[in-house]
């Protein structure tokens, strides 16, 4: 929307814009333009349900009213379209796509998006009101960035696509900066780019044509249909009081609705099986659905992979599904790591990208659309550090405040390689929120690490302020994780992993009916005995022997400091070479060298700052004129 873009041709580009998505879409690409309004919406679309052009994007109304483009899914479209059809609206095809318009035009935007069950980013222009509207689904599954040039306002699924416009500056936000050595990625609602925002889980925003001018707050635009934060807290004053095996029974229930959605699907469909509880059960009710075996894939990763494929396997065996393992050696991932920023689009540090991706692209030539157990550990309290890190307060809070910081101060006169930063700040804690944000740090807001000052204090994951209705503090933290490291670290890796594919990912549990139900549920369903997930391992109980799954909970365990001080040696002194960063005046060369030193001295105590610092460089070199 503006007068630069139009003078360029606005159809032309919006196709450019949707041209640097490919990936996201390879069947099919649309473009819709007004140059009276200044206005151009592309798509490129990756077909799953009506592979016919019924299904083609840009979609306009039967009334000529809406046109819309639309990423991801509707999973309840053809409950919606059987209410719709009454009124006799005159659908040509039978795509979520069609529907979803159709239901706009019935109930408008605002009550359309309550009834919706999906994940989906949507653009919608009004032309009888001549307003734009962004959308994104309840969890935050599918990105949605938005933003501000000379020429006007511009969003895309991707910042890559606004890097195609003329005009993109592409300056880099020194805030996201902050933010990103504080936490390995640049969180919600900021991108790395100045004026480019993300639009937040479970809002909408809506635009005026006559006035498109950047407002001074833009995030004042977003309005919220859904919170999780709601949600949490509403459930906190009405508790189920439902026995445990009525509990078992509800998350059955819930799952079974959930994965019968997610199975729908025009295209050859499948599961990763990691072996673990939650894509273990999520196979386990797909099979109970289809009366074909289930095609389940399992990832052996590198030399360390070994076990888990077997654990995958017996599961697999004792199901009954097709299964098929793919292995993923270290030189395949090591060469994949500089690969990295150009797949997933902004910085991040989760090393896990890695595997994820070389999954989606060893299976993408069997599926086209993968269901997984994303959610299982946010909304069931499966991660250890819900519960070691209260632990670990408790122990804290014994030793007064004043004699903890003077341990810190202690411990930080030692040399560089014998003292850790995240050891000294949980000494310094006030709080158990606070210490929980040290859980995700990478360089804390104290370091200096900035070339131009030092990294700004943020209150990220401190959250007794926002969510005061939540006295324990167990789910106070699985709130935090919830609204944050979830959709932004969690969703966004999985979501540009498998797009930089062109392969569908979609998980049952992460459903927004068994969120709510998820927190209806007092915490002994969740953690009970020492351990998290206690009602799915009941659940999963009903599906096969605990044997197969009641182990300890493994990831992608990858030896990063070997492979720094190995084969990704010369290619990471390159990134953090005194030279390079002077260039830049980005980082104070001289603390970053002294930290890849401390590296090679002792490289489990450094990989992840280090790690976070390569990503950070791989990316400017990617995605700047950095030299």
């Amino acid at each position: 929307m503006g007068d630069t873009v139009r003078d360029d041709g606005i159809a032309a580009c919006a196709r450019r814009m949707a041209d640097r998505l490919r990936h996201r879409g390879p069947d099919d690409a649309g473009v819709w333009a007004d140059s009276d309004t200044g206005l151009a919406l592309s798509h490129r679309r990756l077909s799953i349900v009506d592979l016919s052009p019924q299904g083609h994007q840009p979609m306009v109304s039967a009334d000529d009213r809406y046109v819309i483009v639309f990423n991801g899914e509707i999973y309840n479209f053809a409950e919606l379209r059987a209410e719709i059809e009454p009124c006799g609206y005159p659908f040509k095809g039978h795509s979520d796509t069609e529907v979803l318009l159709a239901a706009i035009g019935c109930w408008g935007l605002s009550a359309t998006l309550d009834r919706l069950n999906g994940m989906f980013a949507i653009a919608l222009w009004d032309r009888a009101e001549r307003r734009l509207s962004l959308a994104r689904d309840r969890i935050g599954q599918k990105p949605l960035f938005f933003g501000w040039t000379r020429s006007g306002f511009v969003f895309a699924s991707e910042l890559r696509a606004l890097n195609s416009l003329p005009d993109f500056e592409a300056r880099i936000d020194s805030t996201a900066i902050q933010r990103y050595l504080q936490l390995g990625h640049v969180p919600c609602p900021n991108s790395i780019y100045e004026g480019i925002y993300k639009l937040p889980a479970g809002h909408f925003i809506t635009l005026d044509a006559r006035d498109a001018r950047r407002p001074q707050d833009p995030m004042a635009l977003a309005v919220a249909y859904w919170s999780m934060a709601d949600v949490a807290q509403r459930a906190a004053a009405q508790r189920t009081d439902w026995t445990d095996a009525q509990a078992v029974q509800a998350l059955d229930e819930a799952l079974h609705r959930a994965t019968h959605y997610r199975m729908v699907s025009e295209v050859p469909l499948g599961a990763f099986l990691s072996g673990g509880i939650d894509s273990s059960l999520v196979l386990a009710i797909m099979q109970q659905q289809s009366a074909q075996p289930v095609h389940s894939y399992a990832l052996g990763f590198g030399a360390h992979g070994k076990g888990e494929t077997e654990y995958a396997r017996a599961i697999a065996e004792h199901l009954g599904t097709r299964h098929t393992e793919l292995h993923i050696t270290d030189q395949e991932a090591i060469d994949t790591v500089p690969r990295m920023p150009e797949i997933v689009d902004e910085p991040s540090a989760d090393f896990a990208q890695v595997p994820n991706y070389l999954i989606a692209k060893q299976a993408r030539p069997h599926i086209k659309v993968a269901l997984t157990g994303d959610g299982g550990d946010e909304f069931f309290c499966g991660y250890s550090r819900f519960h070691r890190v209260p632990r670990r307060w408790r122990k804290l809070a014994r030793v007064p405040h004043r004699l903890r910081r003077m341990s810190a101060a202690v411990q930080e006169r030692l040399p560089r390689g014998r003292r850790h930063p995240i050891s000294i700040a949980r000494r310094r804690a006030g709080s158990l929120d606070e210490l929980y944000y040290y859980e995700f740090c990478h360089w804390l807001y104290d370091s200096p690490l900035l070339a131009d000052g030092r990294i700004e204090r943020g209150a990220y994951y401190v959250a007794t302020a926002q969510w005061p209705g939540l006295a324990d503090p167990i789910e106070r933290l699985l709130l935090a994780d919830q609204t944050t490291h979830l959709p932004d670290v969690i969703l966004a890796k999985v979501d540009r992993t498998s797009m930089a594919c062109g392969l569908e990912v979609r998980s049952p549990l992460l459903d927004f009916n068994v969120a709510e139900l998820s927190w209806r549920l007092p915490m002994r369903m969740k953690y009970r005995d020492g351990q998290g997930k206690w009602l799915m391992r009941e659940l999963l109980a009903q599906y096969m022997p605990r044997a197969l799954y009641e182990r300890p909970k493994q990831g992608f365990g990858a030896p990063i400091g070997q492979w720094l001080a190995g084969p990704l040696k010369e290619w990471a002194s390159d990134l953090l070479s005194r030279e390079r960063l002077s260039r830049q005046g980005l980082l104070d060369p001289e603390l970053v060298q002294q930290a890849w030193r401390a590296q090679h001295t002792d490289q489990r105590a450094w990989q992840k700052q280090i790690w976070a610092l390569l990503m950070l460089q791989a990316w400017m070199t990617e995605h700047t004129q950095s030299p």
